[in-house]
């Protein structure tokens, strides 16, 4: 490529990487502060939902959303997997001294089915409220893509409406040259 034409090809870039109607450049400065703003928009966004989540849950809600996101977790699955290993190894080797549970295990089997009974519960509440958390939240993206769609379809119009008028001011100056010449 040829000095000149690299030069207009930066040119032409120069040209193109700027926001029309704004006159901002979009060089990697400007980029990443637009970047920025965006993310700030998010997060506040994201900061005001959880806030109407804090006030709009009590704290029994906010409890039992803890307790099911910590038994979803893989945390608690190798913390549990531990507890059982623990468990049945200290009840089962011969050369630990006391054996609270021995085998079969009944014990341990009561206390399973005492968590499953308490947790099964609590992680279907924190289901239902996340469904109308989910559900309030897809009725606002609704609602703005609604909106958005309003305002595509305006400007439609509004370019089917130029469109025309600008077909019948060529018409226009066609026949005045015409009738010129």
């Amino acid at each position: 490529m040829s000095k000149m034409n690299f030069f207009h090809k930066k040119i032409q870039f120069k040209k193109a990487a700027q926001i029309q109607g704004f006159d901002i450049e979009l060089d990697k400065e400007n980029t990443r502060r637009i970047d920025r703003l965006v993310d700030n928009y998010e997060k506040s966004i994201l900061s005001h939902l959880d806030e109407a989540y804090q006030r709009k849950t009590s704290w029994s809600d906010r409890i039992a959303d803890r307790i099911a996101s910590f038994g979803g977790s893989w945390r608690f699955i190798i913390y549990f997997a531990i507890f059982l290993i623990v468990w049945i190894l200290w009840n089962a080797l011969p050369f630990t001294k006391i054996h609270f549970d021995e085998p079969p295990f009944i014990l341990l089997n009561l206390c399973l089915s005492f968590i499953a009974a308490f947790q099964a519960p609590v992680i279907m509440m924190s289901q239902n409220r996340q469904a109308a958390r989910d559900k309030h939240e897809s009725i606002i993206d609704f609602a703005i893509n609604y909106k958005a769609e309003q305002e595509i379809d305006d400007m439609q119009s509004h370019l089917h409406r130029i469109e025309g008028e600008l077909m019948e001011i060529k018409k226009l100056l066609l026949a005045s040259r015409q009738t010129n010449e």
